[in-house]
C-alpha cells in the first residue's frame, strides 16, 4: 500500500456520489462562472464561520493580495509577518510595492512572536499578518490588542487552520479567519477544506471592506462596465464551489479524524527523547493541517532519509527562512537572523496526517520512527 501525505483519492471515494452529482449539475447547466453553487457555498461558509461576508476568489495568494489592496495599503507601507511561513504570505506584500517586515515565531506553537514586537514598528507600519500555522490559531487576543494600540490592520492568513476555534479570555469563541479585519484562506486540494483545483476566499465582518473586496476581485467594478478602482480578475469556479459545498458539510468530521491521528502519534512518540511532538495552544483548537515534529541533535535530515527508504513520505515546512530566500534579500540587512526561525527550519518535519488513514499504516510509521532512534 502506497502511503500518502494526504489521501485525496480515498477521501473522494467516500463522497463520490455527491461530488459527481454537483459537478454534473454545473456541466448540465453550463454555469461555469458565478453559477448557483458559488453563491450557495458562500452562504454555507458564512453560516459555518459565523461571519457576515465570505468573498470567494481564485486562490489563497489572490486572497492575501486583494486583502491588502482593499485596505488601501500604499507602496512603501510596512507589513509585519512571520519569517517562518509559506512564501505567499510575504510575496504579495512585495508584489504590491509594500515592505515585508519579517519577525520571529514562538518555538512551541510556531505562531508569530509578540514579545518585543515594538522594535519593528516605524511610522510606515500599517498592518500585521498572523499566520495560523499547521492548524491552530495564533494568539489573536494579544495580536488585536497590539494592533489596536498601534493602529494596525490585522489580516489573518488562515490557509492552514480552517475550522479552528479561538477562545478569548472572556470565553468568547470565534473561528480563525473571522477575528481580524480580513481573513484569507486557500482551497488548494491538500488543505483541510480543499477543492479539486485552485480556490480561495476572504472573510470579513466589515460591510465597507467586503464591498471593496468584491469590487477588487471583479475588475474594480461595483456594477458592470463601471470601474471605481483598479482591481483584478479572481473568482472561484462553479465546479470547485460544488466540490467545496459537499466537503464543507464534513469539515468538522475531517478535523476530528486528523485529531484522532495526532492523538495516536502523540501517545506513541512522546517517549522518544530526541523528538518533540506538537504543542497545542491552550486557547485554540487544532485541526492538524500538518502534524509537525521537532527533531533534536541535527538528526532531522537523517530521519527523513530513513523514512523515505521505508516508503514513508514526510515534508519539511519550511527548510529556509523567508529572509534567506533570494527574492527577499532587498528587504533585510546582511547578517539578519531570527534564532527561533532558523532553529525550526533545521528541526521540523511533518508526518502524514489526513482523514482516511489505516491503523496498520499508522502503526508502521510509528514503529519505523522508533526503530530509527533505537538503532
Amino acid at each position: 500500500m502506497k502511503i500518502q501525505m494526504v489521501d485525496l483519492k480515498g477521501q473522494y471515494e467516500k463522497i463520490k456520489t455527491e461530488v459527481d452529482a454537483g459537478i454534473q449539475d454545473c456541466i448540465n447547466n453550463t454555469a461555469f462562472i458565478n453559477g448557483p453553487a458559488v453563491k450557495e457555498f458562500q452562504q454555507d461558509f458564512e453560516k459555518y464561520l459565523n461571519v457576515k461576508h465570505v468573498i470567494p476568489c481564485a486562490n489563497g495568494t489572490d486572497a492575501l493580495q486583494i486583502a491588502m489592496m482593499a485596505l488601501d495599503l500604499k507602496p512603501g507601507d510596512e507589513v509585519i509577518c512571520p519569517a517562518f511561513t509559506y512564501v505567499a504570505t510575504a510575496e504579495v506584500i512585495g508584489l504590491l510595492g509594500l515592505v515585508p517586515v519579517m519577525v520571529d515565531v514562538n518555538e512551541d506553537t510556531f505562531d508569530i512572536q509578540l514579545d518585543n514586537l515594538e522594535q519593528y514598528l516605524t511610522p510606515n507600519t500599517k498592518a500585521i499578518v498572523p499566520v495560523h500555522l499547521y492548524g491552530q490559531s495564533a494568539d489573536m487576543e494579544k495580536i488585536l490588542e497590539f494592533a489596536e494600540k498601534h493602529n494596525l490592520f490585522v489580516i489573518e492568513d488562515n490557509a492552514q487552520a480552517i475550522g479552528s476555534d479561538y477562545t478569548f479570555s472572556d470565553g468568547t469563541v470565534k473561528k480563525t479567519g473571522t477575528i481580524g479585519h480580513i481573513g484569507c484562506t486557500s482551497f488548494f486540494p491538500s488543505k483541510n477544506l480543499g477543492c479539486y483545483g485552485d480556490g480561495g476566499a476572504l472573510m470579513t465582518n466589515d460591510d465597507e471592506i467586503a464591498l471593496k473586496i468584491r469590487m477588487i476581485a471583479n475588475h474594480g467594478q461595483e456594477k458592470k462596465y463601471h470601474h471605481k478602482v483598479l482591481g483584478c480578475n479572481s473568482r472561484l469556479d462553479t465546479i470547485q464551489a460544488a466540490v467545496l459545498k459537499v466537503k464543507l458539510t464534513r469539515l468538522d468530521e475531517y478535523s476530528a479524524a486528523r485529531n484522532k491521528m495526532a492523538d495516536y502519534y502523540d501517545e506513541h512518540l512522546a517517549g522518544i527523547s530526541e523528538i518533540t511532538v506538537p504543542e497545542r495552544a491552550k486557547n485554540s483548537t487544532h485541526v492538524f493541517h500538518q502534524y509537525t515534529l521537532k527533531v533534536k541533535n541535527g538528526k532531522r535530515n537523517e530521519l527523513q532519509k530513513y523514512l523515505a527508504e521505508k516508503n514513508i513520505p514526510s515534508m519539511v515546512y519550511y527548510p529556509l527562512p523567508l529572509y534567506k530566500q533570494e527574492a527577499f534579500q532587498q528587504y533585510v540587512e546582511n547578517g539578519f537572523s531570527l534564532p527561533v526561525t532558523e532553529k525550526l527550519c533545521s528541526e521540523v518535519i511533518s508526518l502524514p496526517v489526513h482523514t482516511e488513514f489505516d491503523q496498520q499504516v499508522l502503526d508502521y510509521i510509528i514503529s519505523e520512527i522508533k526503530n530509527y532512534f533505537n538503532s
